[in-house]
């Protein structure tokens, strides 16, 4: 389900999108997103979810407070938070993460940053050294490199192989300020 565009009456805005304007997303503007999400959900749904789960599943959303290292989630549905461990050291710090994992369970787990692999973590990981570090996020939400919006829980990537390819990217493209930006991301990272 998607609105693609301009609309074409003139004014610009097209009947879908004057819809969109009066709380549906179709013609009938007496129809809810949610209710036509359960019924997109039962009809011609390519997504993986089932009208029957719409109303089942939760998405939390932490709020970041001051005392918190990182707040966020992403796209799988993995979301979470990052606190300092009150036996965390200067040696040897250790973050505590709490939240749910992709598929609406709680975790915990605690993170010793000096163990962090950064060819081998995962994102809940990744974002802790993130976090401990300060890495400059180059006003963004992240200074990791895209590819991490699908990773759940457990899932562990190479992320030094995602920032060279990354890089490799943005010089193609003749990014060169969003080159350096990876560049010196990866490096940071691979400081452990």
């Amino acid at each position: 389900m998607s609105i693609n565009g301009i609309g074409t009456n003139g004014w610009g805005q097209s009947a879908r999108q004057k819809g969109c304007a009066k709380g549906g997303l179709g013609t009938d503007t007496g129809v809810s997103f949610a209710k036509q999400m359960i019924d997109a959900a039962g009809a011609g749904n390519t997504t993986g979810t089932r009208a029957s789960d719409m109303g089942a599943r939760k998405h939390i959303i932490y709020m970041k407070t001051d005392d918190m290292l990182y707040s966020g989630g992403n796209g799988a549905g993995l979301s979470f938070y990052l606190k300092y461990a009150k036996d965390s050291t200067e040696d040897d710090p250790v973050v505590i993460a709490k939240g749910v994992d992709e598929n609406g369970r709680e975790f915990t787990q605690r993170i010793h940053i000096n163990n962090i692999d950064p060819r081998n973590a995962t994102l809940v990981e990744m974002r802790a050294l993130e976090g401990h570090k300060g890495v400059d996020k180059n006003g963004g939400l992240s200074s990791l490199p895209p590819g991490t919006g699908m990773m759940g829980l457990n899932d562990r990537a190479d992320f030094i192989a995602m920032f060279q390819r990354q890089i490799r990217d943005m010089n193609l493209l003749k990014q060169g300020s969003r080159a350096a930006y990876y560049q010196y991301s990866m490096m940071e990272y691979m400081k452990v």
